[in-house]
């Protein structure tokens, strides 16, 4: 007979076990994927490291940039920081929000630049309309400048193909996006491989949970319209 909690923990087993860091400021739990790492510098000063690879001492947050702006203004944010570095000489800029929103912008786009050098995605809306109808397609993208008509076109093409409901709306315009790509004139961008599509997805939604909601070319809502999880920005 089989014994439920020997397979209870014969799965716990296979499960690989996630480290769990806490935000200094909520307290709240998260993996290193959820929070940012704040590192502290041989000087003293508190830097962000987006890719979590800084050697030295760190710190996490996981608040937004209107939440992190507020505490470092209220002085809030340094005995905080003190505490978890377990020193009280830390040196907190007052635009740390400013650059780890720069740090996560940067992050997103080099990840797309990587993901373009890999053949993991096509450009054109010739060339995405006929993967998308082919269920080639597993993450949509427009440059927040793009023309709604053409949104539309590639949206439908996308739901043809067993896709989302619709694409997401880069938080950048076209110029911005084309650069990251090292293409001319991008305006709209699919990733055709599954891997790929959830790596870009994580890089965007990272950036677009620390900067607050993503807003529409006329500040509307998120062309994906579900949100900030990874997950719902990439074709299941």
């Amino acid at each position: 007979m089989r014994n439920p909690r020997n397979d209870n923990l014969a799965l716990a087993l296979r499960q690989p076990h996630v480290p769990e860091r806490t935000c200094v400021l909520t307290r709240r739990k998260g993996t290193k994927d959820e929070l940012i790492r704040l590192a502290l510098g041989p000087d003293g000063s508190v830097a962000p490291d987006a890719r979590a690879r800084a050697p030295g001492r760190g710190a996490w947050i996981g608040v937004n940039r209107a939440d992190l702006d507020a505490a470092n203004a209220k002085g809030k944010l340094k005995p905080a920081l003190s505490r978890a570095y377990k020193t009280n000489d830390v040196t907190v800029p007052a635009d740390l929000g400013a650059r780890i929103e720069a740090a996560l912008r940067q992050t997103a786009l080099d990840r797309l630049g990587m993901e373009a050098r890999a053949g993991n995605l096509v450009n054109g809306t010739e060339r995405i309309e006929t993967a998308a109808r082919s269920g080639k397609i597993h993450l949509l993208i427009h440059a927040a400048d793009s023309g709604e008509d053409g949104r539309r076109a590639l949206d439908q093409a996308w739901r043809v193909g067993g896709g989302g409901p619709r694409g997401m709306i880069f938080p950048e315009g076209r110029t911005i996006l084309s650069m990251a790509l090292g293409r001319e004139n991008v305006v709209h961008v699919a990733l055709t491989d599954p891997a790929a599509a959830s790596r870009v997805a994580h890089a965007l939604a990272r950036w677009r949970a620390f900067t607050g909601p993503e807003r529409g070319p006329e500040g509307g809502e998120p062309a994906s319209g579900t949100g900030s999880a990874e997950a719902d920005l990439t074709k299941d």
